[in-house]
C-alpha cells in the first residue's frame, strides 16, 4: 500500500532539515542493528521489511515473534495485562537487539528503561506520523490499547512521542511519502553516514 499524498517543497526541505539537525544531536552509532521505533501505524513493519532486504540482512518484527512465541497480543492484554505484555515484549526486544538485523520494535516498547538503555547503543530510525495518515492506515480491532479508535492513538502518541524523540539517531515522517521512497532514504542515510 502506497501513500496517496505528495510531499510538497516545502515539506521536503522541513524534513530534510529536521534530518540534519537530528544527526548532528547524535553522533554516528554501529550499524545494526537498525532498529526503527514510532506510533502504531507509523509503517514500521514495511519500511524495515524493504531496508532489511536492500541490505541484505534479516528483519525482525518484535511483535511478531512474541505471537509465534506467545499466542495473539490482544490475547495476551486480555488475559493476562499489560504487564505481562511488556515483560515479553522486554524479553524478545532484549534478544533482537544482539542481532545483525533490522529490528521493529512494538509502538510501546520503547517505554521499558532496559530497552531505552540498550537503544542509547543502537542506530534508531523514528518514523512519525499524522493522525489523518493513522486513520487512513488502520484496521479492524487488532490494536489492544486503542479500543477508543483515533483519539486512543493520538493519546497514545502524545505520551511517547517525547521518548521517540530522546531516542531517535534520524527521523522520517512517513505521512504523506510512499512507504518504499522512505525506505530508500533510509537506506541512503545507512549507506551515507560516517
Amino acid at each position: 500500500m502506497r501513500d496517496a499524498a505528495k510531499p510538497t517543497q516545502q515539506h521536503q526541505k522541513q524534513q530534510h532539515q529536521e534530518q540534519q539537525h537530528q544527526e548532528q544531536q547524535h553522533p554516528a552509532k554501529p550499524l545494526f542493528p537498525l532498529v526503527f521505533i514510532g506510533p502504531m501505524a507509523a509503517g514500521k513493519t514495511r519500511i524495515g521489511r524493504l531496508v532489511a532486504r536492500t541490505l541484505d540482512v534479516p528483519f525482525v518484527d518484535t511483535d511478531a515473534r512474541i505471537v509465534a512465541d506467545h499466542g495473539a497480543i490482544k490475547e495476551i492484554f486480555e488475559q493476562h495485562g499489560e504487564e505481562h505484555f511488556r515483560a515479553l515484549e522486554r524479553e524478545v526486544v532484549a534478544q533482537a537487539l544482539t542481532e545483525k538485523a533490522v529490528v521493529s520494535l512494538g509502538g510501546g516498547a520503547v517505554l521499558d528503561p532496559d530497552t531505552q538503555a540498550d537503544l542509547a547503543r543502537c542506530s534508531v530510525v523514528y518514523l512519525s506520523v499524522s493522525a489523518q495518515a493513522v486513520r487512513r492506515r488502520l484496521g479492524g480491532g487488532k490494536r489492544p490499547l486503542l479500543r477508543g479508535g483515533i483519539a486512543d492513538w493520538k493519546r497514545i502518541y502524545n505520551q511517547r512521542r517525547p521518548t521517540y524523540e530522546a531516542l531517535a539517531s534520524i527521523r522520517f515522517d512517513t505521512s504523506h511519502r510512499p512507504l518504499d521512497a522512505i525506505a530508500d532514504a533510509v537506506v541512503t542515510w545507512t549507506t551515507t553516514r560516517t
